[in-house]
């Protein structure tokens, strides 16, 4: 154990050596390299080779070594990479306390030639030690007497971190009573001390408990608490005494209620309840009671109302000081009153006359008084209202005004008015005193109902039911009360003769309409009337309005076969050379339907054939060809049944049977069979008929275009005279087709309603169509193919 400790002083005389020799063989500047503590063992500071300027191999070479001040090696040098490297944990506040910055030197140590670098390793600190209290719970006595702000040492906590991290603060919960303060010694360390914010009082709460925390600055910050248990102690003996024996303060008239005029202080020596003092008037007169208030505590004196000079202008007020023990002290309150313009001005009204008719000019509305209790200027007055209103103020005897109506008002733009009058004094500062004054405008009946729209178009799809609602007018009042209950009426047609009450009738309350019959639009399309709305005012007033009724068309018609004619007579047989080409027209089913719309778009279908595939029938126009060539094997005879449908919903459908007789050719005389004569007859009938029923459809048409251009006529000398519309009377043809390019009847119809007033019938009194179109057999619509298809027919 001698030899080696011997050895180990040897090594230390060795080292010093080199270290004091190293101060004048150093050839390099000192460095500084930094590391945060709690770092672990092979924690790489730098590379010494490259702040040395060296290769690895020379650094290794020159036998580099690191050499630290005292017995632990802190550090170690890789000669293969000339790393620096921790050799183990390093714990700041180990090693160098509470001194900061904590540096550990260390030089290098090189040989051939012998150099030392000296270096410097700063150990930057962080938070891993929380504030910890030397005591962990403390005990504080109190006296209850004790003022607030009074200071209460504690102690304090100790953090082994420096810097940030170190402890910054205390806190204190719950901190009703207390705050603590954070003071500093000279060496920086932190102390607490407990400051009393508001007093105590042992017999509301004889024992505190409160709980101190030490808060240190690190991220996330760490901390400490401590248990302060505090006992209130209670004492009294000595009397309270005032600071002045009188007080003395003047106060403007108008300083406004609950303002402190002054602060009566006494002092009372004990402490506890014995020392707490209680200010209270001393054998106060009831006025000095309702005029002020005093503040047991603070011995604040406040105003509890106005002051008036002109009714007092000085107080004299004695207040007492009582401890706690029974003890009081006096003191004398002088109280001087200044005079200032304090008194608003007032407005007394007298009348006010509302509500007021909408339609009156120059209405008194109101008649009021002002006044002032000021005198001089403080006491004259001026009225004014706004200028964006309908009325003006008119002074009168002394200090009366009338508030009237500048002209006549309308209660539909404006139905109340609300009317601020302001009075103001001319003193210093001004015054003022604002009265509202509401006005309500009563209605007078002015305004006529006007319908939501000056013409209604309602649409009603025939065979209705009796009774039905199709539609409604609605007409508004812009007026209130009686005066804008609206009542509707049918008005008369102008033309007596014209029955409207059969047709349609109206609700009087609420507009509705309803049909009285069922509609057919075969016999009538569309009818106008006139209808009225009338107010309950008094006058009454109304407006009226034009509704038309337009019929909507159901499918209530089947398709009506016009050729050939399906009556029971001998059928009429049709012609077909046998020589006839593919497509050849054998013949053509015509056929009307009643309806209009689709509901009269015809189609027809091969229904029966004698021999199917041979004739075909085009869907849109009702052709029938042949599909193929005939041959000598066909049948001389064919029976065809065509089937007629139109488009409605559900479809209606008729059918026609055609008869057809092959021949060899039209060059070759036809010899009918004997029982064929009277179908020969039948055949010839037919046609003069049908020769006939294009003469009169010719002549039927030329009578509607001059019928049209007569009511053309009429309209045109109505509209100048105002008069009453001139129709032809007397029945019109029962029949009339009108024949187009493609071979199809069609229908349109126009229906003019002529309308006279006066007769109070409230009836519809005439309608007459204006362009009808009239077909054979009651039917009123041909049905022919469209002329873009007719190149799709259908075979079956």
């Amino acid at each position: 154990m001698e030899a080696g400790g011997e050895r180990f002083l040897r090594q230390r005389q060795v080292l010093l050596l080199f270290v004091f020799l190293g101060g004048s063989l150093a050839g390099s500047e000192s460095r500084r390299y930094s590391v945060a503590e709690e770092k672990e063992k092979g924690f790489l500071i730098a590379n010494l080779a490259k702040d040395l300027g060296l290769r690895v191999e020379e650094l290794a070479a020159r036998g580099a070594q690191v050499v630290s001040k005292g017995n632990k090696q802190h550090f170690q040098l890789s000669h293969q990479t000339g790393d620096l490297l921790l050799n183990e944990k390093l714990d700041r506040e180990e090693l160098c306390g509470p001194t900061e910055p904590c540096i550990l030197h260390f030089q290098i140590l090189l040989q051939n030639p012998l150099q030392f670098v000296t270096n410097e390793l700063h150990i930057i600190d962080v938070n891993d030690h929380s504030p910890i209290f030397f005591e962990n719970e403390m005990h504080l006595k109190i006296l209850e007497s004790t003022l607030p702000g009074a200071v209460i040492p504690l102690g304090n906590a100790e953090d082994l971190d420096v810097g940030r991290n170190s402890l910054q603060n205390y806190t204190i919960t719950p901190n009703s009573h207390f705050h603590v303060l954070t003071r500093s010694r000279r060496d920086g360390r932190k102390y607490p001390e407990l400051v009393l914010d508001k007093a105590l009082d042992r017999e509301e709460q004889p024992e505190l408990s409160l709980t101190l925390t030490a808060l240190d600055g690190g991220a996330p910050p760490r901390s400490g608490t401590a248990q302060i248990n505090i006992q209130v102690l209670d004492i009294n003996d000595n009397a309270p005494e005032f600071a002045q024996p009188l007080y003395e303060v003047a106060v403007l008239e108008n300083t406004p209620v609950n303002s402190v005029i002054v602060t009566v202080s006494a002092s009372d020596l004990d402490t506890g309840s014995f020392g707490t003092i209680s200010y209270a008037f001393f054998h106060a007169s009831e006025e000095i009671r309702k005029t002020f208030q005093l503040n047991p505590i603070t011995g604040d004196m406040q105003l509890v109302k106005y002051l008036n000079f002109e009714a007092i202008n000085s107080y004299e007020v004695d207040i007492e000081a009582k401890d706690g023990g029974g003890l009081s002290g006096k003191s004398t309150v002088i109280v001087q009153v200044v005079d200032v313009n304090d008194n608003p001005p007032e407005l007394t009204l007298s009348s006010v006359n509302s509500p007021i008719p909408e339609n009156s000019a120059e209405t008194v509305l109101a008649v009021f008084s002002v006044s002032d209790l000021d005198s001089g200027d403080n006491g004259r007055v001026v009225c004014s209202i706004e200028n964006n209103l309908p009325f003006i103020l008119k002074p009168s005897v002394e200090n009366f005004y009338t508030l009237m109506s500048e002209g006549a008002l309308d209660r539909e733009t404006r139905s109340e008015y609300n009317i601020t009058i302001t009075v103001t004094d001319l003193g210093t500062p001004r015054l003022k005193t604002k009265y509202n004054i509401t006005v309500l405008v009563s209605d007078v009946n002015d305004n006529a109902p006007a319908f939501t729209q000056t013409s209604y178009t309602l649409f009603v799809r025939e065979n209705n039911s009796p009774a039905l609602h199709i539609g409604s007018v609605s007409a508004t009042d812009r007026d209130s009360g009686t005066n804008a209950l609206v009542t509707y009426s049918l008005l008369p047609p102008q033309d007596p003769h014209l029955p409207l009450a059969p047709l349609v009738s109206i609700n009087a309350d609420n507009g509705h309409l309803f049909a009285l019959r069922s509609l057919d639009y075969e016999a009538l399309q569309a009818f106008e009337f006139r209808v009225g709305a009338t107010d309950r005012g008094s006058p009454a007033l109304s407006s009226e309005a034009l509704v038309r009724v337009l019929v909507l068309d159901a499918n209530d018609n089947s398709p009506f076969v016009l050729y050939p004619l399906q009556n029971g007579s001998a059928p009429c047989t049709e012609l077909v050379p046998r020589a006839a080409e593919p497509g050849y027209l054998v013949t053509k089913v015509v056929a009307v339907d009643g309806d209009s719309g689709q509901n009269a778009w015809l189609s027809y279908q091969l229904l029966k054939a004698t021999e199917p595939g041979l004739f075909g029938v085009w869907a849109h126009n009702g052709e029938v060809r042949t599909a193929r060539l005939l041959s000598e094997r066909d049948a001389a005879k064919h029976r065809l049944v065509v089937l007629v449908k139109d488009n409605g919903e559900p479809p209606r459908s008729a059918t026609a049977t055609l008869h057809l007789l092959l021949v060899d050719g039209f060059s070759q005389p036809y010899l009918p069979l004997p029982e064929a004569a009277p179908a020969q007859a039948q055949a010839d009938s037919l046609t003069v008929y049908l020769v006939v029923a294009l003469a009169s459809v010719s002549l039927l048409f030329l009578l509607s275009v001059l019928l049209f251009v007569a009511v053309r006529l009429c309209r045109r000398s109505r509209a100048a005279s105002v008069g009453r519309c001139s129709v032809p009377e007397g029945p019109f043809p029962g029949h009339l087709v009108d024949v187009s390019g493609t071979e199809t009847l069609s229908q349109s119809y126009q229906y003019e309603v002529c309308l006279t007033g006066g007769s109070g019938t409230n009836e519809f009194k005439f309608l007459k169509p204006i362009i009808p179109n009239f077909v054979a057999q009651g039917a009123e619509r041909v049905s022919e193919a469209n002329p873009s298809f007719r190149k799709s027919f259908e075979f079956s």
